[in-house]
């Protein structure tokens, strides 16, 4: 390969016809090589596979230009699809890898494969189990120096890589990094089949899965498979019924840390972030940012698969998966899956019974922390979303959604049966059932079935009103008539 001035060196990882590959790419087998091209979407290239496996298996990595470079100022090799640049040849085809998913390097125990040896010496010592680094204030070993020093951290409380955009700091150089991409939007992990990025390596590996199908990580003791570690770890709680994650200021403990995490806000009073437009305070400046939006209207992020917006990048995600299908959060009791994580937890709670929001004016308690806002309402008279085109007032932000469609004449919600629409979900299920016959609200005093709720209570309220009066009982109304 010809070398070029700095500025014009760069090895481009997403063409695997380019010639300078051949180069560059280490030995791989004729399965690595046919996986890197179908991972990349290309086809009929027989031709360059045959140059590539006869050409790369005799190259050395002490022969690729640059491999003896050892002045740390000088970069030579960018990647082009991230711009990073390293100072050897070796380095940028161990990063290009990132990027391609290629793995030449499979494990001889398992069936897991990594982007360099380096990385499949870490993971033998998982089969060894060799920990030769003990914590002295632990029982903890590692296999690994530089993962005790970590994680001694945990223990001393230091973190000594602080962000330079906000006051969080980090107990560990990489976790700056991942963090720094949360300010600055960087996504330089993009997949190679649709056209989605990531904020580091493990979330494209993650995500591969969902296109592969791959689930690695089997439960051992039931059926399940999951695709990532933490999704297994969080599964096996459902067995154990381990709650690792305990809160410091009440007895309360939680399977999963984002639940603690949640928790803990209900303890903190300090509010220092309060919306100057109405009376609400926050506990940090990016929810106070997120919630200026319900004023503003202000909808940044669109979709583009439809014409919709949404003020926040999280819910963009969500509603991404209602055209792609996908539901990444499977219910590690039942089969169930859910495109949102929220859905999951709250499921869970079916299984669980457990109603951890309760209401401090009267008895009641809640499985979500929506449902108790909504309750706390019914309490104060607070209807804080107001319809803009009259004067009415709703509780519930869904209700006004529903209340604006009788201005606008909107009707989204199409049967799929007959040609009629409606102007909420409720509506739609409701007409269904007239083309299915489904009855599924029973009177539980004389077993009438009705279509919806609110004929089943009409239907009470008529033909069963004396029963539910005090101290007549229904046998005593079946003698009075005799």
């Amino acid at each position: 390969m010809k070398i070029a001035s700095k500025s014009q060196r760069s090895y481009n990882c997403g063409d695997p016809s380019d010639s300078t590959i051949i180069n560059y790419l280490v030995p791989l087998t004729p399965i690595k090589v046919n996986i890197f091209f179908n991972k990349l979407g290309i086809r009929n290239q027989e031709n360059t596979r045959d140059v590539i496996l006869g050409r790369i298996n005799d190259t050395k990595m002490s022969d690729l230009p640059g491999s003896s470079m050892t002045h740390k100022d000088d970069k030579p090799f960018a990647c082009n699809v991230c711009n990073m640049s390293f100072t050897e040849s070796s380095h940028l085809i161990k990063h290009c890898r990132i990027h391609t998913v290629v793995e030449p390097y499979p494990c001889d125990i398992c069936d897991k494969s990594f982007a360099d040896n380096s990385q499949l010496m870490k993971h033998r010592r998982n089969h060894l189990v060799e920990k030769p680094h003990s914590c002295e204030f632990c029982d903890m070993s590692f296999a690994q120096i530089n993962h005790l020093n970590k994680h001694r951290r945990s223990h001393m409380g230091d973190k000594p890589f602080p962000c330079d955009m906000c006051d969080k700091a980090f107990a560990d150089n990489s976790h700056l990094t991942r963090h720094r991409r949360t300010h600055t939007g960087e996504k330089p992990y993009p997949c190679g089949v649709c056209d989605k990025s990531f904020a580091d390596s493990d979330g494209l590996t993650k995500h591969w899965r969902w296109h592969t199908g791959e689930r690695p990580y089997p439960c051992n003791m039931c059926d399940k498979s999951y695709a990532d570690n933490s999704s297994l770890t969080k599964h096996r709680r459902s067995h154990t019924g381990e709650k690792p994650y305990s809160c410091d200021v009440c007895d309360k403990s939680y399977s999963q840390s984002s639940h603690l995490t949640k928790h803990r806000r209900t303890h903190i009073t300090d509010k220092p972030f309060p919306c100057d437009v109405c009376f609400k305070s926050f506990t940090d400046n990016d929810f106070l940012t997120k919630h200026r939006r319900t004023h503003t209207g202000e909808k940044p992020y669109p979709c583009d698969e439809c014409e919709m917006s949404f003020a926040q990048s999280s819910n963009l995600t969500k509603h991404r998966r209602t055209h792609t299908g996908e539901r990444p959060y499977p219910c590690d009791i039942c089969d169930q899956s859910f495109a949102v994580s929220a859905s999951l937890t709250k499921h869970r709670r079916t299984h669980t019974g457990e109603r951890p929001y309760p209401c401090e004016v009267c008895d009641k308690s809640f499985a979500d922390s929506g449902s108790l806002t909504k309750h706390r309402r019914t309490h104060t008279g607070e209807k804080p979303y107001l319809c803009d085109v009259c004067d009415k007032s709703f509780a519930i932000n869904g209700n006004l959604t529903k209340h604006r469609r009788i201005h606008t004449g909107e009707k989204p919600y199409l049967c799929d049966v007959c040609e009629k629409s409606f102007a909420d979900s409720s509506g739609l299920t409701k007409h269904k059932r007239t083309h299915t016959g489904e009855k599924p609200y029973m009177c539980d005093v004389c077993e009438k079935s009705f279509s919806d709720s609110g004929t089943l209570k009409k239907h009470r309220r008529i033909k069963h009103t004396q029963l539910e009066q005090p101290n007549i009982s229904k046998d005593a109304m079946i003698l009075a008539v005799a």
